[in-house]
């Protein structure tokens, strides 16, 4: 692959990491999480992203009433927890099915596409 070429690649990875990082942290923060421990867990999952990517993410989730947030003023060091509202699971049950849909969609069209 040329250079040209791996730009192109990079760009359209980025394309769609976008709307799967939306989608992840909705299903993450079923249980409470913190920016970090969200960084954290997408991480282990196989999503990273970056802080400055999140943090915004988290703010517009919580303005749309995807997340609820809350601080945790109880341990030495202040943190804002982030929930998935109920709002915010239905947003996410209904990604998770077309995910699904798509997922079949593309199998299918990769299988009919190989010799």
């Amino acid at each position: 692959m040329n250079q040209d070429e791996e730009q192109a690649l990079a760009t359209h990875e980025q394309e769609l990491r976008r709307g799967t990082v939306v989608f992840a942290s909705l299903v993450a923060c079923r249980q409470p999480q913190y920016g970090y421990s969200l960084l954290t867990t997408l991480t282990e999952a196989g999503i990273a992203t970056e802080a400055n990517t999140l943090y915004p993410l988290l703010r517009r989730l919580e303005k749309q009433g995807l997340l609820s947030a809350e601080w945790n003023t109880e341990q030495a060091r202040p943190r804002k927890y982030y929930t998935v509202t109920t709002s915010g699971a239905e947003v996410a049950a209904a990604l998770h099915t077309q995910w699904l849909e798509l997922n079949t969609s593309i199998t299918t069209l990769w299988k009919e596409g190989t010799p």
